[in-house]
């Protein structure tokens, strides 16, 4: 039975709750919401239904009961596998959305990528490329940032599976009028800290990742749909972070200026 302060906490499920941003969530904001999981295997402290999202009809119970959806399930092993991407990231989020919206659940936030523009690393012309390749002496001071609203230009499968997520997203806030709010979130990786020269303008700290998902899942309810870039406080960051600092309250403070570049470059 519920306890009264669990019964008043809003009631969230976590899609991919094993993977490491749905295991941060759980631990770091487990005293203002009352998670459940919904994962292939089992998910200790919390309440789990183990399905696969694949599976439409074995996932539904899962949203009983639910205020929000925390959705982070895709294929994360094979990112250029378009057969798993189509499958699981593709055809499993439009499972997720169809339940949580039958299910009447209010908001559904979803972890997007910082890969949905990553591909403007391979246009020579522009300097992102060199700053991902850490050649920050030919690209000099400034850059311009590039922001939400800047056309998509994806870098791989997993990523194009992302945007169709965001653009499903968008549908069911005008169809139906849930709050989906997209978080397009940078390398948070396990060592909270770079492991490699490319991730120095996308690190993004686990503080900071916990912090945006705790504002996507508390802002009210009358923002319908946005997408936030999520990033933290990076001198050589090339996407725009302002919007979810002015929309949200957003604060970053992680960065991975922490680091010196020059430790992960070859030996010569």
């Amino acid at each position: 039975m519920a306890t009264n302060e669990t019964a008043t906490k809003p009631r969230v499920l976590v899609t991919g709750a094993s993977g490491l941003i749905g295991g941060l969530t759980i631990r770091n904001l487990g005293h203002k919401y009352a998670f459940s999981a919904l994962n292939r295997s089992p998910v200790a402290g919390i309440p789990c239904t183990q399905a696969d999202i694949n599976d439409a009809a074995a996932i539904k119970p899962a949203f009983a009961g639910i205020d929000m959806v925390l959705h982070l399930s895709a294929e994360t092993k094979d990112l250029s596998n378009w057969s798993k991407i189509l499958s699981t990231t593709i055809a499993g989020t439009v499972n997720v959305f169809e339940a949580a919206q039958t299910a009447g659940v209010k908001r559904i936030v979803f972890g997007s990528t910082g890969g949905t523009m990553c591909g403007y690393e391979y246009d020579d012309t522009l300097p992102y490329g060199r700053l991902a390749a850490g050649k920050y002496d030919e690209v000099g001071d400034s850059w311009p940032l590039l922001t939400h609203t800047d056309p998509p230009r994806p870098d791989a499968p997993y990523s194009i599976g992302k945007l169709f997520g965001e653009a499903t997203g968008r549908w069911f806030a005008d169809r139906y009028g849930i709050s989906v709010l997209c978080i397009r979130l940078g390398a948070v990786l396990d060592t909270d800290r770079p492991k490699l020269l490319r991730h120095f303008p996308g690190f993004l700290a686990h503080a900071d990742c916990v912090q945006i998902i705790d504002k996507c899942l508390s802002a009210p309810m009358r923002l319908k749909f946005d997408i936030f870039d999520a990033i933290s406080e990076n001198k050589y960051r090339w996407r725009d972070t302002s919007h979810a600092k002015t929309v949200l309250g957003w604060q970053p403070t992680g960065s991975a200026d922490l680091y010196n570049p020059d430790d992960y470059r070859p030996k010569q």
